[in-house]
Parts: C-alpha cells; structure tokens; sequence
C-alpha cells in the first residue's frame, strides 16, 4: 500500500508581529502568489539542496542554471530549424496576410506553457469566434502549434525536472489515441461550425467553474501524486482520456483540462504537479494528432499551414516562458489567467448572435458541467478522508507494535 502523505501546512506558534509597510505588503504578495516556487521531483530536490561549494560544469548546466537551460533547448533547436526553412522558402511573404495568429500565439503558447489548457484554448476561439475561420482549420491549426509551443514546453519540464505524474501521462495518452481517431472520424463530422463554437465555450467555460470549485476550498490536503494508485484509478484515467481526445478531434484541445480535473478534484493531486503533468500529455498528443491528421488523413487545410509556419518562432519562445513562469506562480494567479480567458470566450461567443438554441444547450452543458465537477469533488473528499484515516490506522498499528516490542 503507498505511503504518500497529504502535504499540509507547517504550524507554527502564534507571534506577534508588528504591522507592515504598504512595500512590506507588496513584497509579501508577490513572495506568496509569483515566487512560490517549483515542486521538483524528489532526485533533482535533493541535488539542489546539496549543490558542491565549488560546482562542475555539468552541476551548473544540469543543476543551478537548469531552468534557464531548459528554456533555451527547445528555443534554439525549432529556431534553427525554422530559419535555415524560411529563408530557403521565403517564409516571410505569409507575414503580410497572416500577422495576427503569430501575434495571438505570443498569449496562446504561454498561457498553454504556464496553465492547465493548452495554447489551442486560446487559438481555437480567436480563430472561430473573433476570425471566423472554420471550426476544421482553428482544430487542425491548434493541433498544429501546440506540437511546437507545448512541446517546446514539455522540454521544459522534463529538463527542469519539475515533479508531474507519470501515469496519468502514459495512461490517459492510451486513452486519448482511441478517442481522438474515433472523434475525428466518426463525432466532428456530426456537429456544424457553430455547434462546435458552443461546445468549446461551454465545455472550456464548465471548467472555469472546475477551477473555482477547487480554489474555493482552503487549505486543504493534497498529495503530489496519485495515492495509492489501484486498477480502478487506471480505468478512470484511461476512460477521461478517451474522453479528452474526442474534445482534441473537434477543438484541438481537452485532453488537458480534463486529465487535470480527474486528478485534482477526485485525487486530491496538488495543482503544482497538475500543471506540468497537463503539459506533457498536451504536448503528447498534439504531436500524434497533428501526425493523424497530416499524414494518415492528408486534408489540412492551406491556410492552417500557412498559419503554422509563420507562428512557429513565437510559440517556441514563449511556450517554455510560460512553462517556467507557471511552475513558480501561486494556482490562484494561474487560475485567474483561465477565469479571464473563458470569461472572454464566453463574451466573444455571444457577440457572434448564435441562435437561441445553442445559447440553451450552451447554458444546460455550463450547468451539468458545475453539478459534475461539484460531484467529482465531493468524490475526491470522500476519498481523501478514507486514505487519512486509513493512514491514521496504520500509524497507531505501527505505533503499537513498536512499543510491544
């Protein structure tokens, strides 16, 4: 049985302090809520906090400076890659006609780097709502940028060494492949463009309610794994992720916010190891459903690609800054970037008039999202008293039989 540990709060005796400063104010809002720092796995904590007085090249490569390291890797390689391709093919002509989705992915790919949702959650809306490009090209464009931005992202993490879980990786990817073919194949094509507007905002806007659900709870425990991992957390990791690549087949994105919710409303994972965890597995997928949709289906859309190929040196750069930013940044502050963008989707969605039929269904699907997320985390408290006082149990066993002896 695991022994992992919900991580609580350090008590400390009450002491009077004297009042702060208005500067002594900001300094510890900005200490709390921007430099709360990084959950790094337990191997690289361990180097860090034993760094050598006189350190090695490799120990300031791959130990001090490795954030900054991390950041530079991706940036570099898909820059050169990118020059050497556009100055052979004249790249820069698509400038003229195609400036405003770099532009957009200067936000897109580090809110994808730094959130819980990928850059297509940004692309995807701009594109249909505000450009009024098709649902087809905003999804395959999406799929497109995010196998550069949260890729260059997931180099980050992985190189960072920041703590993410491994399992909901590998196992919700197992789910998501099926999904995503079968969502591509046989559910996209059931629903027309503004169908699939309203499906975006209300699923992206059901998850705004996700995250206020999980930040409305104060201090509580949580663990920076799954605990006690069984059969049963695999299946609902393998059935989410399913779920999550049918979102990926129409809007390029969900099998992010998805993986995110199962785990940190019903297994109480801390949001520091959620994030990246939602990094690496978009970043996964991007590249697989960019793969399926390029070489085993062959229909991407021109203008999708002449989209990628002029947003590629921006979301490269700014998908591992947001990356490293997220992985310091307090979860309410990361939070409030989600809160905003689905309330500017949510927005942008009605201006465009839809029918007053999407705007019900929309609404209904807003609703059922609250009352399944609300259900979820009433799951996961239940869960989580279980495994504390299970843990209780066997502290008290351990207890008695060491004083017996």
């Amino acid at each position: 049985m695991s022994s992992i540990r919900p991580m609580e709060l350090e008590k400390t005796p009450y002491t009077h302090e004297e009042p702060l400063t208005c500067g002594g104010k900001v300094k510890r809002w900005c200490n709390k809520y921007l430099l709360e720092g990084q959950h790094l796995d337990d191997e690289q904590a361990n180097k860090v906090a034993n760094l050598p007085e006189n350190p090695t090249f490799g120990d300031l490569v791959f130990i001090k400076y490795r954030k900054f390291v991390a950041m530079l890797i991706p940036f570099l390689l898909i820059h050169c890659v990118w020059w050497s391709t556009a100055i052979r093919h004249n790249l820069f002509q698509y400038y003229h006609d195609y400036w405003h989705m770099p532009v957009t992915m200067a936000l897109g790919s580090f809110v994808g780097g730094m959130t819980s949702e990928g850059s297509g959650a940004v692309a995807f809306p701009v594109m249909t709502l505000a450009l009024h490009i098709k649902p087809e090209i905003a999804r395959d464009f999406s799929l497109m940028i995010q196998s550069i931005g949260m890729t260059s992202a997931l180099v980050c993490v992985l190189f960072m060494k920041v703590k993410f879980e491994h399992r909901a990786v590998i196992i919700g990817c197992l789910g998501a492949v099926p999904g995503f073919i079968v969502g591509v194949h046989y559910i996209d094509p059931l629903f027309s463009g503004p169908q699939k507007k309203m499906l975006f905002v209300s699923i992206w806007t059901a998850f705004a309610f996700a995250l206020g659900i999980l930040n409305a709870q104060k201090k509580r425990s949580t663990f920076r794994e799954i605990p006690e991992f069984c059969a049963w957390k695999g299946w609902v990791l393998f059935f989410t992720g399913i779920i999550g690549g049918i979102f990926d087949a129409f809007a390029g994105s969900g099998i992010d916010i998805c993986i995110f919710s199962v785990i940190t409303l019903l297994f109480r994972v801390t949001e520091k190891t959620a994030t990246p965890t939602t990094v690496v597995l978009k970043g996964t997928i991007a590249v697989f459903g960019f793969y399926y949709r390029a070489v085993m289906m062959g229909d991407i859309d021109i203008m999708a690609w002449r989209y990628f190929a002029v947003s590629i040196p921006v979301s490269a750069a700014t998908g591992p800054i947001g990356s490293f930013l997220g992985s310091h940044l307090h979860r309410q502050v990361v939070a409030g970037f989600v809160y905003v963008l689905e309330a500017i989707a949510l927005v942008g969605f009605l201006f465009t008039r839809p029918a007053w039929q999407l705007i019900a269904v929309g609404g209904c699907i807003i609703l059922g999202g609250f009352v399944f997320f609300s259900a979820l985390s009433k799951a996961g408290s239940i869960l989580m008293n279980r495994i504390e006082a299970r843990q209780q149990k066997e502290a008290q066993k351990a207890g008695i039989t060491s004083g017996s002896c």
